[in-house]
């Protein structure tokens, strides 16, 4: 290592080490250990451009471990991404750049929200994932350009975690050999020394998985790291793993301590630490001239490496016209058609499924919108999200649309995050509803990233039937309509399908659920593209105010819509509201939601065969619910619903009682 690497790496870890120091809060333990493997990534190995952080063609970088923020943040600093000397003084303050963990979106240079652990490596997988698919879509001999690498930097704890494992063994069969890991070993968690929980052999299992397995035995020694990082980038048939043996909290009097891992050194032991490190500058923050200079010559490095690949692009678009046209539109992220005026995916002739109107959808989709990618979490024939005629994506073939996540849901909902991150492509994932517990940590992610993944998420509710009360979703409905950003449509019919699905391929700023039936629904001559603003009238009262509005969603809405028939012939005048969406009718102007739900009208009920959480607001205090706010049994979906009160004549029933 020569003298302006090690000053550069020390200028990363007291950088780091300030920056918790004077937040008084943050994490020092891993940037002092880990600053020479990311120095070593960003100077020697990562293709980017500080001055276009959305470069098409740059490697990305993912600290997965995101409690050592302050790594990135210094690195991001160092290298000219926009972050101010300022900025990092400013490190977990209110309206800061440089908030306690990663945030994408907020921090120019961020790729990813991290914090979380494991989702970092995960989402890192859905990254590699869109490379290998747009890479095999749209290169060409000479013509490589789409062709970087995913590079993460993950900690014990991200290897700990259940979520690291099942995208590892994924990457590891799907072969993403641009998928390369720096695992920071330093055996060193909040609790203590990482024996107290975790003592398997992390290679062999990553072998195991069908990783290349490098080790890198001292963690400051960057020459070797650099090597290890060349030997990952020749391996071409699966991803790598880089074990580099680190100390926590290296050249502090804590090094080697849980102590170092999640809280400031204190005044005297950074002064130490700076001794150790034979740091003699005396302002904080600072950054040494030498530094300074060399990290230029890097820049311009990145500078021109974007330069070649723009003039590589420019000849590839007199080559291949219409493929540059076409890697254009899918990295905008706008459609080829105008789904609000082709007619095809609006029409439906029958009743069914809403799962099984989706999957119509989807493939109706899939004619369309090429840069279509999804699958399912080992469910896809259950779900009905397979595409006719678009492959299977595999080790073998790079061209497949329909991905195989296996029996790995948390995972699957992370990668989908990666894949949408990344660009170029409009992907969905898929699963039962009630096993959408098991990706909520990611889908909440989702949401914080406002990433536009849509989530198919079938067998709604006890129509689920004779599997049981293990499979048949109650509260999930109000956990998804409780996570802020989060779109959740639970359609009535075969078009209330094809809002849903327009909605969520349009949207833009965050994710949507989709929670579909495993039972046939009707098809509603007066349902439509209403169901775009969340809630609408189905069926209309005679008078402004009516005596009475029933609200449903999904299944439900057929129960209501039949009452209503009985009600209008005792002579009281009904309105039926279909409500697929509450988060986008909540957005409404007023004078909309006055429309539908006139304050005037006190005598409202709702129905839906899921937890009564949330319809408090819409029925108010003179009004009543008909839910289902205990588990399910084991039984013919028929007979549950009627056992729960699932039925016209209880709709009609607990309608009369509102208005005696």
């Amino acid at each position: 290592m020569n003298n302006i690497d090690n000053l550069a790496i020390n200028t990363i870890r007291v950088l780091s080490a300030e920056g918790v120091q004077k937040a008084n809060s943050g994490h020092p333990g891993l940037p002092l250990g880990a600053a020479p493997m990311a120095y070593t990534l960003w100077s020697k190995h990562m293709k980017h451009n500080p001055k276009n952080p959305n470069w098409k063609d740059r490697d990305r970088f993912i600290l997965s471990a995101g409690h050592g923020s302050m790594l990135l943040y210094s690195l991001l600093h160092l290298f000219e991404y926009g972050l101010t000397r300022e900025d990092l003084m400013q490190f977990r303050q209110l309206g800061s750049k440089t908030p306690g963990h990663p945030e994408y979106g907020h921090t120019i240079g961020v790729e990813t929200t991290t914090g979380p652990l494991g989702q970092g490596f995960a989402t890192a997988v859905g990254m590699a994932l869109a490379e290998s698919y747009l890479a095999n879509k749209f290169n060409r001999k000479g013509f490589n350009i789409v062709d970087h690498y995913t590079y993460v930097l993950s900690g014990d704890g991200d290897m700990m975690e259940g979520v690291t494992s099942e995208a590892a063994s994924l990457a590891g069969t799907l072969a993403l050999d641009k998928l390369i890991v720096l695992y920071d070993s330093n055996n060193i968690s909040i609790e203590g020394n990482t024996d107290i929980a975790f003592r398997e052999d992390v290679a062999a299992r990553y072998r195991a998985y069908n990783w290349q397995v490098l080790t890198v035995e001292d963690g400051n020694n960057v020459d070797a790291i650099s090597k290890a990082i060349d030997e990952a980038k020749k391996e071409k048939t699966k991803p790598s793993l880089i074990i580099i043996k680190t100390q926590i909290g290296y050249g502090s009097p804590k090094q080697g301590t849980a102590a170092v891992h999640g809280e400031p050194l204190g005044l005297e032991n950074v002064k130490k630490t700076k001794e150790f490190l034979k740091w003699d500058y005396e302002d904080d923050f600072y950054v040494p001239k030498e530094v300074k200079e060399h990290i230029k010559t890097l820049i311009e490095e990145g500078i021109k490496k974007e330069e070649e690949w723009n003039n590589l692009y420019e000849s590839y678009k007199k080559e291949y016209p219409e493929l540059a046209q076409e890697y254009e539109l899918w990295y905008s992220g706008k459609l080829p058609v105008n789904l609000l005026e082709y007619e095809d995916f609006w029409k439906f002739d029958k009743k069914m499924a809403t799962r099984v109107s989706s999957g119509e959808i989807i493939n109706r989709l899939a004619k369309v919108v090429p840069n279509l990618i999804g699958g399912s979490a080992d469910l896809a024939p259950s779900n009905k999200t397979y595409m006719k005629d678009r492959g299977d994506f595999s080790a073998e073939n790079r061209s497949g649309s329909n991905l195989h996540f296996g029996v790995r849901e948390f995972a699957m909902a992370a990668i989908g995050n990666g894949i949408a991150i990344h660009g170029g492509l409009k992907d969905f994932v898929a699963t039962f509803f009630v096993f959408s517990d098991y990706m909520k940590a990611a889908m909440r992610l989702s949401a914080i990233m406002k990433l536009p993944v849509t989530y198919v998420l079938t067998h709604d509710s006890i129509g689920v039937g004779e599997d049981g009360p293990t499979h048949q979703p109650i509260e999930q409905l109000a956990a998804l309509r409780s996570i802020p950003n989060f779109h959740v449509f639970r359609p009535a019919d075969s078009k209330e399908t094809a809002a849903a699905w327009y909605s969520a391929i349009t949207r833009e700023d965050g994710p949507t659920a989709l929670v579909l039936t495993r039972q046939d629904l009707p098809l509603y001559e007066e349902s439509s593209k209403e169901a775009l603003k969340g809630a609408y009238i189905l069926k209309n009262s005679k008078k402004e105010i009516p005596d009475i509005i029933l609200m449903a969603t999904g299944s439900e809405v057929e129960l209501i819509y039949e009452a209503s028939k009985i009600l209008e012939e005792k002579g009281i005048d009904v309105r039926v509201v279909s409500m697929p969406c509450f988060e986008i009718f909540d957005k409404q102007s007023k004078e909309y939601k006055e429309s539908v739900l006139p304050m005037a009208c006190r005598k409202r009920l709702a129905v839906e065969a899921l937890s009564s959480f949330g319809w408090h607001k819409y029925v108010g205090l003179d009004g009543d619910i008909i839910s289902l706010d205990h588990f399910g049994e084991s039984a013919p979906a028929k007979l549950l619903f009627e056992k729960f009160g699932f039925t016209v004549e209880n709709v009609v029933e607990r309608a009369l009682n509102l208005l005696k």
